[in-house]
């Protein structure tokens, strides 16, 4: 059997040794425990146990054969039952998750944890804060967010995900940005204002998107180190003082 299928068996949640054996009893028609042992190459005992999970799960039967029973598989339509089961299990997991289970888990939280702070590095990192300002931002339906970047930081910014202005503007996504010294190309949906940097202005990139708040910063070598606070207390606050000095540059 290709991998293909047997990948597609496995999603109506059969697994290995079930393969196998569901795939030997097609092959042998109906047969003794020891004939579909041997032809998938498990052992009887676990042959027997795999037979009566197929059994429970509709796709075998077996009928009484002298002191033994015999064992056949059903006809492989029963695997579309299988999967519709399947199929209408999990849309009722997903209504009872969204309904119910993550608005208690939610709840359930406390308000701020160490699991509200992540740490990444490396361009992978970066990227990872960039997408995840788009996709937060456009679910919390703010379409806009603020930044606060250095001449030094820009430079490297974009570089592990150079379509992200595109895609923010695709999105409809404003932006409004302080930038820390000169430079800073124009963009669509964007707002920039200036402020001089002073001689001891190192590498960092502040972007305030509620109830976030990501910062990054550069390592020896010019690696990205990177900080994601989630926390609508601290984004509010920083969203404020942002926003203060905005109305004064």
């Amino acid at each position: 059997m290709t991998t293909r299928k047997t990948q597609a068996l496995g999603s109506l949640g059969l697994d290995t040794r079930q393969i196998k054996v569901y795939q030997s009893l097609h092959k042998l028609g109906p047969a003794s425990i020891r004939d579909v042992a041997a032809e998938a190459g498990i052992n009887r005992g676990s042959t027997y146990e795999t037979l009566k999970q197929l059994v429970t799960m509709g796709l075998v039967n077996y009928l009484p054969k002298g002191k033994r029973r015999v064992f056949q598989a059903e006809d492989p339509e029963q695997l579309l039952s299988l999967g519709e089961s399947k199929q209408q299990a999990l849309a009722q997991a997903m209504e009872e998750l969204r309904k119910d289970i993550i608005p208690a888990l939610k709840q359930a939280r406390p308000e701020f944890s160490p699991g509200n702070v992540r740490f990444y590095e490396g361009d992978d990192g970066v990227e990872l804060v960039l997408r995840d300002i788009l996709k937060s931002t456009a679910k919390q339906g703010n379409n806009a967010y603020s930044v606060i970047s250095t001449k030094t930081l820009r430079q490297h910014l974009y570089r592990p995900f150079p379509n992200f202005t595109r895609q923010r503007v695709q999105q409809g996504i404003g932006v409004r940005v302080i930038a820390v010294g000169e430079g800073g190309d124009d963009a669509e949906l964007a707002e920039r204002k200036w402020l001089p940097a002073g001689a001891g202005t190192d590498a960092s990139y502040i972007a305030i998107y509620p109830p976030k708040v990501a910062m990054i910063t550069l390592a020896d070598q010019d690696y990205p180190v990177i900080v994601i606070i989630d926390s609508a207390a601290i984004a509010s606050t920083q969203q404020l003082l942002f926003d203060t000095l905005w109305r004064f540059l």
